[in-house]
């Protein structure tokens, strides 16, 4: 390029003369030999192992302003339940609630007899149960008054009681029976003076369920005593528990 140059100036000046050519540039090491085991002269050789240079960048400096909250994100899986705890403290005691309102009359159930026999009864040749002919109570006619037997109508928990008057010289021997099965005797042994017996028991009947009083039979000589003026043998039941209460 500078031989061109000196070229057109040289041919557009005739008058101007023109200094001969720069020799080359040359380094004072060029006329050293090159390292042994180095194809490169010694000046490149300490420029081919140049250090990596990492860029570092402190982020602190670069830190912007807190951006806005993002969304709430998809709820995880429901972890595994944890063993139970131990049992805390018991609180204290609340106060008394207020009283609930009166339950409804027409739903409450009710049962009860009271009935009595004015004559007296000797025994016979098989069981026969204890006939009443006087009614006290006889709620819903619950109490059969010709077959001398109560019938349940609404199943629970029931109190029965059986007063009789004792014979002289006679023994008294009766049971109160629920269907078939014998539930408590009344018993007085023959004496010279006729004495009051009393039983009373507690039965959990079912509907139809029939609780009555028999009378043993002639094989042993037993009896009860009764009379127009006063009334001595009663029979008394009435219903405790209703069995859905």
């Amino acid at each position: 390029m500078l031989g061109v140059l000196l070229l057109l100036l040289s041919s557009s000046s005739p008058g101007v003369t023109v200094p001969p050519p720069l020799a080359p540039c040359s380094r004072c090491c060029d006329h050293m030999p090159p390292a042994e085991g180095s194809g490169d002269p010694p000046a490149l050789a300490e420029f081919s192992h140049v250090p990596e240079i990492r860029t570092y960048i402190n982020m602190t400096i670069l830190k912007g302003d807190k951006g806005d909250r993002g969304d709430r994100g998809t709820p995880g899986n429901v972890g595994h339940e944890g063993p139970p705890g131990a049992q805390g403290v018991a609180g204290s005691k609340g106060s008394k609630g207020h009283a609930g309102p009166p339950g409804d009359p027409c739903k409450l159930s009710h049962s009860a007899f009271s009935v009595a026999r004015r004559k007296s009864l000797h025994s016979d040749d098989a069981y026969q149960a204890v006939i009443f002919d006087t009614v006290f109570v006889n709620l819903g006619g619950d109490f059969d008054m010709f077959h001398g037997k109560f019938f349940c109508r609404v199943a629970g928990v029931y109190f029965f009681n059986v007063n009789i008057h004792t014979w002289n010289f006679k023994e008294t021997y009766l049971h109160v029976m629920q269907n078939d099965a014998e539930r408590a005797i009344v018993y007085a042994q023959p004496s010279d003076r006729s004495i009051m017996q009393s039983q009373s028991v507690m039965l959990e009947l079912r509907p139809r369920d029939a609780v009555w009083v028999r009378l043993f039979k002639r094989e042993r000589e037993n009896a009860i005593y009764s009379d127009d003026v006063d009334v001595y043998v009663t029979f008394n039941g009435y219903l405790i528990k209703a069995g859905g209460e």
